[in-house]
């Protein structure tokens, strides 16, 4: 399969340039219905005459070029309904009737706040362009009407609150949040790129539009992205700070699995500058070793590592209900604990070239001594709940 994609180097485009990429390279094995020969990227600094060419090869086309900030609006209607109709006259000339795809907008909707905007006017000229093209054609047309994008390569100071939020927060830039109630319907990168691979096997999802919402329905004559998050500017900003903190609380956010702060934070990270992707942790260090705290969580407690140095016993204390795992990931260590009130122990010898997690049972006093003689042992420890030093639910005793 050969693919054109048109706009290429935009947000959206780098994003499925580089999918595709991995696709072609075997690096993603995640889609085995789709085998592509060549891609095809084709931007506004590409030699025109080229389009010709890739219009007669492709079998699918992405057509995401458009003009977002023109200088005036009379742009709007050039890059966006007359790039269009010079594609889909290559695309006739060369009577290849391959599946097409057209980015849109949901202003072209022209609804509500999207009433009368020239983009939008722009945007649903070329929607009618395209329908108009398959009726004649028989190709397949694939409309898609996006709401707001966020997610990785997105342009700051642009046409993405999101991106500038990450970015100016990231940077230590002030933002600008004129109603923090403002609710945005947003749609994450990733999940727009399945979506269009999902196209390419043709799998799309279609809908229908009711006013501005979305409503998903298999014999929709648009197309859409079937997960969006509808967030207010508030929450956006309260989340975005929250990350910012991390470096200096250790305290990581609730990021479950397909949420909206998962995909935020890890666009967030995408705009740190380089003096922040690395920053440093409080070692605390005595004649015995070293104990850092690395990774905090409200819910799940925290991570750490111990190092301890040849010789050395560390612990030699009990909780009533807090728990650990010891994990030895160097060196060589014996781990002992007994069960207070008793003469009862229970040991086990560990090493970094067999590593296993041993738990500390609340109720038992423990240790972890360090068997070399020259080497220091290094143990990541998880407890289940965060250190207070009001309440340390912690006793010592030797076992």
């Amino acid at each position: 399969m050969k693919i054109l994609v048109t706009g290429a180097n935009g947000f959206v485009g780098k994003n499925l340039c580089a999918a595709l990429q991995n696709i072609k390279d075997g690096k993603d094995r995640t889609r085995p219905g789709i085998i592509i020969d060549e891609i095809f990227p084709f931007d506004i600094d590409t030699d025109h005459k080229l389009l010709d060419e890739y219009t007669a090869k492709a079998d699918f086309v992405f057509n995401l070029a458009g003009v977002n900030r023109p200088k005036n609006e009379e742009e709007f209607m050039e890059g966006n309904f007359g790039f269009a109709s010079k594609l889909l006259d290559l695309l006739k000339k060369n009577k290849n009737t391959c599946p097409v795809m057209l980015s849109s907008s949901l202003q072209a909707t022209l609804s509500g706040r999207f009433a009368g905007s020239e983009y939008g006017k722009s945007k649903k000229a070329g929607e009618d362009l395209f329908f108009s093209y398959g009726e004649r054609t028989g190709a397949k047309v694939l409309v898609y009407r996006f709401p707001n994008l966020f997610g990785k390569w997105c342009r700051p100071n642009y046409n993405s609150a999101v991106a500038t939020f990450c970015n100016n927060i990231a940077n230590d830039l002030p933002i600008t949040v004129n109603d923090e109630t403002t609710e945005l319907e947003l749609l994450y990168i990733d999940d727009l790129i399945d979506e269009m691979l999902d196209a390419i096997e043709g799998k799309e999802h279609h809908c229908e539009f009711s006013g501005l919402d979305t409503v998903l329905k298999e014999d929709g004559k648009f197309c859409a992205a079937p997960v969006t998050h509808r967030v207010t500017l508030g929450k956006i900003v309260e989340l975005l700070n929250s990350f910012k903190e991390q470096s200096e609380t250790l305290i990581m956010p609730e990021i479950p699995k397909g949420s909206f702060a998962k995909k935020l934070y890890s666009t967030y990270l995408s705009y740190l500058p380089k003096e922040k992707v690395a920053f440093p942790l409080k070692m605390n260090i005595d004649d015995r070793g070293s104990f850092t705290e690395l990774i905090k969580s409200k819910n799940v407690g925290q991570i750490s590592v111990n190092i301890s140095k040849p010789g050395i016993t560390k612990g030699q204390h009990w909780h009533h209900t807090k728990w650990e795992f010891f994990i030895v990931v160097s060196g060589k260590a014996r781990i002992e604990e007994r069960k207070i009130g008793t003469d009862e122990v229970i040991s086990f010898d560990v090493s970094g070239e067999e590593i296993k997690a041993v738990h500390m049972l609340p109720g038992y006093t423990h240790n972890i001594i360090n068997l070399s003689e020259t080497e220091p042992l290094v143990t990541i420890m998880w407890a289940n709940e965060l250190f207070d030093k009001n309440h340390p639910d912690t006793f010592g005793e030797k076992v």
